[in-house]
């Protein structure tokens, strides 16, 4: 089967692609590994991640966007051109037509460059759309009725927070703190509480295995290695799962001010859908345990996870590409 049309969810994290009557084929993190001394491109996706914090001096590796939107452009289009070629397979004459995420606060310069990095890539047209359409409907949440939908779609860059009614967003918020900066804070906070650096991948794996976005009876314990900064030398330390929600208090103050600013500019209609039927947390970040509970408690609403919360928005690519006149009121900008 010929391939002429590709999703992908250009993450600050991981990018993920998916393919009509395919699904999801390729989840890889968003991660280059470049030589120093001639810039070339060494490896893309796992491979690079695996590089990451072990690499020669004469090895970097690179985090091409930044925020969700790209930071180095020559970067960000060999990674789409090494992912689109890993979707075509032998296909790779076939120029496909693509849908990419984008965050609600995209500037037109940063959409302009999406989509010729798209294009230089391989992509014949290039539609941008923004991540909480894509988050909606990957949520199965019927954005084209004339009522209220909340989504929440926290990644690694940002957190996306918007009310969608008639296929358009009526009120956002788009804000750069998202899952790396939950990283950053337990980072800190280990630092700070034990004199013991680790790196981000350490500290992710933390959040990810034992994360709580509030304090629990029934805490899980974990693991870590670090470097000890008074003595320059390896330690183990056992951390637990409230620590973390303490690491966290700030970056998620930030998030639930985001979401009640939201609802604040939501007129009262629809507000009161959203009363009725949740607001819905989407991506990766939207899996830290507890976060749900945090937010009702904060807001009063109720919230829900979404099934398949990491890929809402890789599904709702396909949704789009497959019901393109369906949904073009929800396209930014294609070309």
């Amino acid at each position: 089967m010929f391939i002429r049309k590709l999703g992908i969810d250009l993450g600050t994290a991981n990018t993920v692609v998916f393919v009509p009557q395919k699904g999801i084929i390729i989840n890889e993190p968003t991660v280059v590994a470049v030589s120093t001394d001639n810039n070339q491109v060494l490896a893309i996706g796992n491979d690079a991640k695996d590089m990451v914090g072990r690499t020669p001096e004469l090895i970097k590796t690179y985090k091409p966007l930044k925020d969700g939107v790209i930071a180095d452009y020559k970067i960000t289009k060999a990674l789409l051109h090494y992912f689109i070629n890993k979707a075509l397979g032998n296909l790779r004459f076939v120029k496909p037509d693509i849908i990419i995420s984008a965050p609600c606060g995209i500037t037109s310069t940063e959409r302009r460059a999406i989509i010729d990095a798209a294009k230089e890539a391989g992509a014949k047209d290039v539609f941008v759309v923004k991540e909480p359409i894509l988050a909606a409907l990957g949520a199965n949440i019927p954005i084209n009725e004339p009522s209220g939908n909340m989504v929440v779609n926290i990644g690694g860059g940002t957190a996306e927070i918007a009310v969608i009614s008639l296929g358009g967003i009526v009120a956002f918020s788009s804000i750069r703190v998202a899952g790396n900066k939950m990283d950053s804070a337990v980072t800190d906070y280990i630092r700070k509480k034990y004199n013991i650096a680790i790196g981000e991948r350490t500290a992710e794996n933390a959040k990810i295995n034992i994360g709580s976005a509030i304090s629990i009876k029934e805490k899980n314990e974990y693991e870590i290695t670090g470097g000890d900064l008074s003595e320059g030398l390896p330690k183990n330390l056992n951390i637990n799962s409230n620590e973390i929600a303490e690491a966290l208090i700030n970056v998620l103050k930030e998030i639930i001010q985001a979401i009640k600013n939201v609802l604040s500019e939501t007129p009262p209609e629809l507000v009161a859908d959203i009363m009725q039927r949740g607001m819905f947390l989407t991506g990766g970040s939207g899996l830290l345990k507890n976060l749900d509970v945090l937010i009702t408690r904060a807001t009063g609403v109720p919230v829900y996870v979404a099934d398949d919360a990491l890929f809402c928005v890789a599904k709702g690519t396909g949704i789009i590409l497959e019901n393109l006149d369906l949904y073009k009121r929800s396209l930014m900008s294609y070309k």
